[in-house]
């Protein structure tokens, strides 16, 4: 496949020395450095669909390549575990609210108690008083006294306690009456997701089950996305990736067209690196799409990210170690600037007056 480089033509002068030594100057020219980079065409807003029960398909609703609108059907599934389930649940919920309104017998139980528990308490209360003031006179034994108070001290003290048991009791029927409900709805919903529908206005560009076959929720069964918007992920290297930023001007070819060239713009990048290849994925978006595209095209892309005009330049293969070159007075140092595939911007070290040799 043709990668679109700018190539810049030296002058360049064959010496009748005695070791031949090809040598060129410099040359003024424009110089554009890019990122390279795969890619791979994909409909913008692609989804993957799963079903949110477990059962057996019972028919497909669309053929791959409709177009649907959002909430069309694209699946029916058959299961009758959550009808029964909601059923159920429904029942929970019920009984949940008699138990924390009252009406059951657990709470009921329990203010009997309490009921009781006063009346012995006052009644110990009022035996108590009376038999410390007859104390206070001396009259009665000591033990009568400390009987009474004991029995008054235990009735405040199991009053006290059947209270915290109410109390208690009331506040885990009131969670397991929220638990309840909240299972109810949850029950509700998973029912009424026998049909799954589209979330989006778009296209289906797969259904990966055929009727009959068993659906769980952990393998999708169908894809949908844009008919219309299709983005450009390409894997850009994790060496290059701090050089690109969005907006920035892309320029792509596609196996299905040949030689024809397209221009797009960087439109998002995404900050998570896959560890299996160790590259970002950056999607970008056409200025102006073919007028026929599928998921999963593939082609080469060259992210612009820097242009200049004009820049003294030289071939790579002119390059020593990267940083130098050998010219008539011997190897000197270079600072380089913008890289194309085959040319290198000079920032400093040599003039456009400079001979450079060709290093063996």
């Amino acid at each position: 496949m043709s990668k679109h480089v700018l190539w810049v033509f030296f002058t360049t002068v064959l010496m009748s020395c005695a070791d031949k030594e090809e040598k060129i100057l410099p040359v003024v020219t424009g110089v554009t450095e890019m990122v390279y980079s795969s890619v791979t065409i994909q409909p913008d807003s692609l989804y993957q669909v799963y079903a949110s029960v477990h059962g057996i398909l019972d028919k497909n609703l669309v053929e791959e390549g409709d177009e649907v609108k959002k909430g069309t059907p694209l699946l029916q599934i058959i299961n009758s575990n959550p009808k029964l389930n909601t059923e159920n649940a429904k029942l929970s919920f019920e009984l949940a609210q008699k138990n924390y309104n009252g009406s059951a017998a657990i709470l009921s139980s329990i203010e009997e108690e309490i009921k009781s528990a006063t009346l012995k308490m006052t009644n110990d209360s009022i035996n108590y008083c009376r038999q410390k003031n007859l104390w206070s006179q001396q009259i009665g034994s000591k033990i009568e006294y400390d009987t009474k108070k004991l029995t008054y001290e235990l009735s405040t003290n199991s009053l006290s306690l059947l209270k915290n048991k109410y109390d208690r009791t009331r506040e885990e029927l009131k969670t397991r009456l929220q638990q309840a409900k909240n299972n109810y709805k949850t029950s509700v919903i998973t029912t009424k997701d026998f049909t799954i529908n589209s979330k989006i206005n778009g296209k289906v560009y797969g259904l990966y089950k055929n009727p009959g076959e068993i659906i769980n929720t952990i393998e999708p069964i169908a894809a949908v996305g844009s008919a219309t918007i299709f983005v450009i992920e390409m894997l850009v290297d994790e060496v290059d990736i701090v050089k690109i930023k969005k907006h920035q001007k892309v320029i792509i070819t596609l196996d299905a067209y040949n030689e024809e060239v397209f221009t797009a713009k960087v439109n998002k990048i995404y900050p998570k690196k896959d560890e299996r290849n160790q590259t970002f994925m950056v999607e970008a978006l056409f200025d102006k799409s073919p007028e026929v595209l599928y998921p999963g095209l593939s082609g080469e892309a060259n992210i612009i990210i820097a242009q200049k005009k004009e820049a003294l330049t030289i071939p790579k293969e002119y390059l020593i170690d990267d940083t130098k070159v050998k010219t008539e007075k011997g190897t000197v140092e270079i600072v380089i600037g913008l890289q194309s595939m085959d040319t290198i911007e000079i920032l400093s070290g040599i003039t456009k007056d400079t001979w450079i040799y060709k290093p063996e």
